[in-house]
């Protein structure tokens, strides 16, 4: 079978590249290994419109943040998906913390993620009583998301343009070839295809995926490093109206306190380096959850926090290195027309994911 253009992976990154390379008139064909998209990373993180405040300014996080945000903000008041710009209140819970605030509205201001406020205590508690500060920075354009409506919309655009999701197919091998890839593809009929043009979206695989094809140089596939977070649904009645953030450490963006579009408010996630992919919950961690979270909401009880689920970071660097940027590898990186490697599509990844649809399309030639 010839096609046009085949894209790895059905996360919410995946569809958004697909419908991004449709739209250009492209035939294209999604490969994806489970029965349904969205369910791994997309569907297991805390479904936040980011504003771009944390990433280095010039970043690929930062640029592709910025841009996405509004881009999926337009997106899904036109689509009818879900959302909420909510706000985002990022506190200070000591005056040793304040620095820290000021370097991340320095940041945002250059990277053009809107401006934030500076908030005294008093208006923080005007704004959400529940909260306790020394100072916060709000930020009115960061918002929540229905995660699965944006699959759903994604998937029904790249359909509307003739293009197809395949599930229960994963990509077991491809050779790069003179005019695009041969691909053996596992769906339980060894089915082969011939493409000119290649995406790997494979999020937590996208490694181990373009390990398997033939021709790349594997000096270029960056290892992969799983770090899981927990969640934890808070029973009873919100507290909060916004987001609540607190500073930020070296691999997560803190223990924060989020919302969905019903209103409820879950915590998390923490930061476990783990070998494999693997989303049990392991040990009961309310105790020190609950030790987090007083520091910006003191009259939290642990016995108010419920085991929710489990999300693994698709990062490509590890404890003990920097975090990494975003990779979007064309032709330019690795020489081999026709193929695009994303790695490392942690948070921001479902923000920027619009945006990041339109670097595909840049880096592949279109």
């Amino acid at each position: 079978m010839e096609l046009q253009t085949v894209v790895v992976g059905a996360g919410a990154v995946g569809l958004a590249a697909a419908r991004a390379l449709a739209v250009t008139g492209r035939e294209v064909a999604v490969l994806e290994r489970a029965a349904s998209p969205g369910t791994a990373t997309s569907s297991r993180n805390s479904g936040v419109i980011h504003a771009g405040i944390y990433y280095p300014p010039g970043s690929l996080k930062a640029r592709l943040c910025v841009r996405g945000k509004e881009l999926l903000y337009e997106y899904c008041a036109l689509q009818g998906v879900g959302h909420r710009r909510c706000g985002k209140l990022i506190v200070a819970a000591t005056p040793a913390e304040i620095p820290v605030l000021l370097e991340y509205q320095a940041r945002a201001r250059e990277s053009g993620a809107g401006p934030l406020g500076r908030l005294s205590a008093t208006q923080v508690t005007a704004l959400e009583p529940a909260v306790q500060c020394v100072e916060a920075l709000h930020s009115p354009s960061s918002g929540i998301v229905d995660v699965y409506g944006l699959i759903d919309a994604f998937a029904r655009d790249i359909e509307s343009c003739g293009g197809h999701i395949i599930y229960r197919s994963a990509l077991e091998f491809a050779q790069a070839g003179a005019g695009g890839f041969h691909l053996s593809i596992d769906d339980g009929r060894k089915t082969k295809l011939h493409c000119r043009e290649l995406v790997i979206a494979a999020g937590l695989d996208a490694p181990a995926v373009a390990a398997r094809i033939a021709g790349l140089d594997p000096v270029l596939v960056p290892a992969a490093r799983y770090a899981r977070g927990c969640y934890y649904a808070l029973s009873g009645a919100a507290p909060f109206d916004r987001l609540i953030y607190p500073i930020a450490d070296a691999h997560t963006l803190g223990i924060h306190a989020t919302l969905d579009l019903a209103g409820r408010v879950r915590f998390g996630p923490d930061i476990e380096w783990i070998e494999g992919i693997d989303y049990r919950f392991g040990a009961d961690r309310r105790a020190e959850f609950a030790e987090a979270i007083r520091r910006y909401y003191p009259a939290i009880e642990a016995e108010r926090l419920v085991p929710d689920y489990t999300g693994i970071r698709p990062k490509i660097n590890g404890p003990e290195e920097s975090a990494a940027d975003f990779r979007i590898d064309g032709p330019a990186v690795h020489g081999l027309e026709g193929l695009v490697n994303l790695f490392g599509i942690e948070s921001p990844g479902l923000t920027a994911s619009l945006a990041i649809g339109e670097a595909v399309v840049q880096a592949i030639g279109g």
